[in-house]
This record gives structure tokens, sequence and C-alpha cells, in this order.
């Protein structure tokens, strides 16, 4: 089946990031589908900044930034995405909410259409099984920020064909990416080994081994990391550092997975990073 039109469904940092590669990098159609109006239109005006700071330096003309733009329709019906010739779902990373999106799915697109999911750590056979169509189904795990991370982990479940495989590696590669495959593994590649690396940070942290100041240091300076680990945290989120943890630690019963207490309270806290201005630094405005 020819890929014309993508629907990504979540509006959030990495559905948007989806959304504007799909149109600006494939130059497809795409379906921009959230639960509701103010989280599609706070995605679109994510995308317009973004083209607007690309414009600025004479990256992208206003005619190939309103030619991007128009290729994305808004939606927040599911319906909309019946004709879609692919989909990536890049909603909240709970897998009983997942389960419940793909049940949605399966019943609403055409037969044949892949449906892959920006899942993080959450098993890709699991999610599959929800659907009549597991052959289908594949993880296609972004990075952040989407238009600037070079990878996709492409993530097969244990029902997933090869055609399947083929095809989203295809369509990674015109999103610009490089695809890289992984077993259908608590975590991946990416984040079974980053995770308790951050996790470890967390606990040095935790335990006055060093200050935050001093722990990205050492691991920007000492191990030529671009970002240290307490930094990237709050990038990712620490809610969602949190969720991939739990899972690695459910998923395998080791106690090497454990998350930090400290995690804990500053999720708890509601200190979550970049996103709500404070995390383990402080992004808020003086």
């Amino acid at each position: 089946m020819e890929i014309k039109t993508c629907a990504v469904i979540g509006a959030g940092t990495m559905g948007s990031g989806i959304v504007q590669v799909a149109a600006s990098t494939a130059c497809l159609d795409v379906i921009m589908n959230d639960i509701a109006d103010e989280f599609v239109d706070k995605g679109f005006n994510a995308i317009v900044k973004n083209l607007d700071r690309l414009a600025s330096r004479g990256k992208l003309t206003v005619a190939q930034k309103d030619e991007i733009l128009g290729r994305i329709k808004k939606s927040t019906n599911i319906e909309d995405i019946k004709d879609a010739d692919f989909v990536v779902e890049a909603a909240t990373e709970k897998l009983d909410f997942k389960l419940n999106i793909f049940k949605d799915l399966d019943k609403t697109c055409k037969t044949g259409v892949i449906l892959a999911t920006n899942t993080s750590s959450l098993p890709i056979t699991k999610i599959a099984a929800a659907t009549e169509r597991p052959e289908l189904v594949i993880g296609m795990h972004f990075f952040n920020p989407v238009p600037v991370m070079k990878l996709v982990e492409v993530i097969n479940g244990m029902a997933t064909s090869k055609e399947t495989f083929e095809t989203t590696c295809k369509l990674a590669e015109q999103f610009g990416k490089t695809p890289v495959e992984a077993n259908d593994s608590p975590g991946f590649i990416s984040n079974r080994i980053l995770m308790p690396m951050i996790n470890e940070a967390i606990y040095a942290l935790y335990e006055g081994v060093g200050t935050e100041e001093a722990i990205d240091n050492v691991m920007k300076l000492g191990t030529n990391h671009p970002m240290g680990p307490l930094e990237l945290a709050d990038l990712i989120g620490l809610d969602v550092c949190l969720n991939i943890m739990e899972v690695l630690y459910s998923s395998f019963n080791d106690s090497k997975y454990r998350p930090c207490p400290l995690l804990k309270k500053y999720v708890d806290a509601g200190y979550l990073g970049r996103k709500t201005g404070k995390g383990f630094f402080n992004y808020r405005r003086k």
C-alpha cells in the first residue's frame, strides 16, 4: 500500500514532532488527532513556532512553511483517520490507555494499514494482541526533539510481519531518520541502557555524592556526553523516566532497576522538568 496520508494519535511533544517531520521531510498529508481541541491547537502551534524559527534562520521560506502547514489536518474525532494509510500512536505512556486506543484504531482503520506505537518501553506484543491485526502492529520509537534526533527504534512484536517491518523502516527513512531494529524487550535498546544510568545519577544526588551541577559536569566533561543525565531527565520528563523505570523494575523483578525515591518525590511534587519549568534544574523565568 502506498503511503500518502499518515495519522498521528497524540499532539503532545512527541506527537507534534512526528507530525512536523511527516508533513515537512516526508511531504505526507497528516492527520493530527487528540482528544480535545486545546491539545491539538497546542501541538499545531508548537509546529508553527518551530517552522517560524527555521524561516528566521533562512532554512525555510514562508511559502514552504505554508505548504507544510497546509498538509496538516487537525482532528479530535477518531473517525477522521479511517482513510489514513499509516498510523503512529504517540499518546500517554500508560499500557491500559494504549490498549484501548489500539482497539479503536483496529476498528476504525482500513484493512492492511500498519498501526505503529511510539512507546518507549511497553511491550509491542501485548499491544498488538489487543487488535485483530497483530502482524501489522509495530514499535516506532522516535526521540525528543523529533525534528532533530536521527534515530528511530523499530521494534517487532511476536507476530509482526517482515513486510510490516520493511515498510516501517522505509517510512522512517522518508522521515529523514535512521531506523535501527530492536527486539521486544522492556525498554528496548535505548532505555534499557539510558534509564538505569539516569536513575543511578539521581541516586548519586539522593545520597549526596555530588550536586546536580557536579554530576552533570562529570558526565559532560569526563565522558563527553553532550548533556548531563539530570538535565537530560528534565528534558525527557521526570514522569516519563519514572514510568520507564517502573516498567523495567516490574518486568525484570531486579533491584538494579528500582526507581530512586528522589525521582518519585520530584514527580509527586509536580517537578517534571522542562515542561513544568522545574525539575532537577529551574527553567522558570526570573
